[in-house]
């Protein structure tokens, strides 16, 4: 077999496959022959077909299930003749190959860029520093306390915290607009859910209102057709309400599942809560810091096929999200993920080559805590992880999650790490933003 390889791009290789005529028509005759064994034609025992006539019978078929084993076979020999290793499955332009001649084809493909790790000592990182205080834990209580509210109907105007239930209309330019319109909705003053200025012009409002008010919608709205535009709004107060907040005592403490200790165990559930937020905030900022640094330090060319796989499970994980059957899966454009797609490749290619190049194995130990990491606060932890570690899927995401952080944890040897003080408060609405 003779194999040559032609360099057409950084990254792309035209490999051209010849397989002599004698391989080929060997295995022709080999497979007509195990054919003949058992052909059952009209005239013949089975057994005793003549060659000529089995191949009179199935001689085109035979040759083209050959060529294609054959095509299976020698392009993962060349290969390994040529140590190539691809990026995605080949483009195919197999020649037309006719009885005694060699069979040619060429094989075209994107091999794995080279990675040559640099700047690794440049890397500097802002590590917050965070302390949870007595009001950081009250603020955490005071948010339960309203999610375990009761709505009371009030007869005075509405302010900044009451949650109302209003008909409303919008229209653009005297035209209603799609997804303008609702009835008996629930609007939650100061909750961030409404725009301001919708917010705004239901503030100060009382039950049985009919009243109009004006919307501004963001140049940046996340609904293109509504982006930079001026709405009226018409709406219809049915109602006003405020919190009614629980008492803090051993009631609530146990309504929150805290059988035992009451108050001052919810307290400390809360605080120690908290102390796990901050710590997986805290790596999380960490750890986005030393990744996006190592991906602007080490720019690498990134093989198509391996962007083209990344943009497909985006889009599919875009269309999940937002709760598409598989009969109505919107035409969502390559554009959108194609950035964040090149960046999970190339991050993803320049970590493994720290793996390799620093000889990281998985630490067991790191495994198992993460584990621990992901069930606390469960209702039956130790069942959990028992079911993640003997779950191979779970489990190889978990240990790629680890991995990940082990690379990081290295790399943090060599980087310039300070730490900065940060609020309770800024880090978890950073996290979420």
């Amino acid at each position: 077999m003779q194999v040559s390889v032609e360099s057409t791009g950084p990254l792309e290789r035209r490999i051209a496959v010849e397989v002599p005529a004698e391989r080929v028509e060997r295995e022709v005759d080999n497979k007509l022959r195990a054919l003949g064994r058992t052909a059952k034609i009209k005239g013949f025992r089975p057994g005793k077909v003549p060659l000529k006539v089995v191949q009179q019978q199935y001689g085109d078929q035979v040759r083209q299930e050959v060529l294609g084993d054959l095509l299976q076979a020698t392009y993962s020999e060349a290969l390994d003749q040529e140590k190539l290793q691809p990026a995605g499955r080949p483009r195919i332009e197999p020649e037309q190959q006719a009885p005694g001649e060699a069979f040619r084809y060429t094989a075209i493909i994107e091999v794995f860029p080279e990675v040559k790790l640099q700047g690794l000592d440049q890397i500097e990182v802002s590590r917050p520093l965070v302390e949870i205080g007595d009001d950081d834990v009250d603020k955490l209580l005071q948010r339960i306390r309203r999610q375990h509210a009761e709505w009371e109907p009030v007869e005075r105007k509405s302010a900044d915290g009451d949650q109302l239930v209003v008909d409303f209309e919008g229209s653009i330019d005297g035209e209603p607009f799609e997804g303008g319109k609702a009835e008996k909705a629930t609007v939650e003053l100061g909750a961030g859910r409404m725009l301001k200025d919708f917010e705004k012009g239901l503030t100060g409002v009382q039950a049985g209102q009919d009243l109009s008010f004006k919307v501004n919608f963001p140049k940046d709205y996340n609904a293109e057709h509504l982006a930079g535009k001026k709405a009226v709004f018409k709406a219809h107060v049915h109602s006003v309400s405020a919190p009614r907040l629980p008492e803090v005592d051993d009631a609530f403490a146990e309504r929150l599942g805290m059988s035992e200790g009451g108050v001052s165990r919810l307290m400390e559930e809360l605080r120690k809560s908290m102390e796990r937020e901050v710590e997986q905030a805290t790596q999380g900022r960490v750890k986005q810091q030393v990744l996006d640094q190592l991906y602007e330090k080490n720019p690498i060319e990134l093989p198509t096929p391996l962007v083209d796989e990344e943009i497909r499970r985006l889009q599919q994980d875009m269309v999940q999200r937002m709760g598409m059957g598989e009969d109505s899966q919107p035409d969502l454009p390559r554009e959108l993920f194609e950035e964040e797609a090149r960046k999970r490749v190339a991050l993803g290619l320049l970590v493994g080559e720290v793996i390799r190049e620093h000889e990281i194995r998985i630490e067991e130990d790191r495994v198992r805590q993460a584990i621990g990491r992901l069930v606390a606060g469960q209702e039956n932890p130790e069942e959990t992880a028992r079911a993640y570690l003997s779950d191979p899927d779970t489990r190889r995401g978990i240990e790629a999650m680890v991995m990940e952080e082990q690379v990081v944890d290295l790399l943090l040897e060599s980087a310039t790490v300070k730490d900065q003080k940060t609020s309770f408060e800024d880090l978890v609405s950073q996290g979420q933003g």
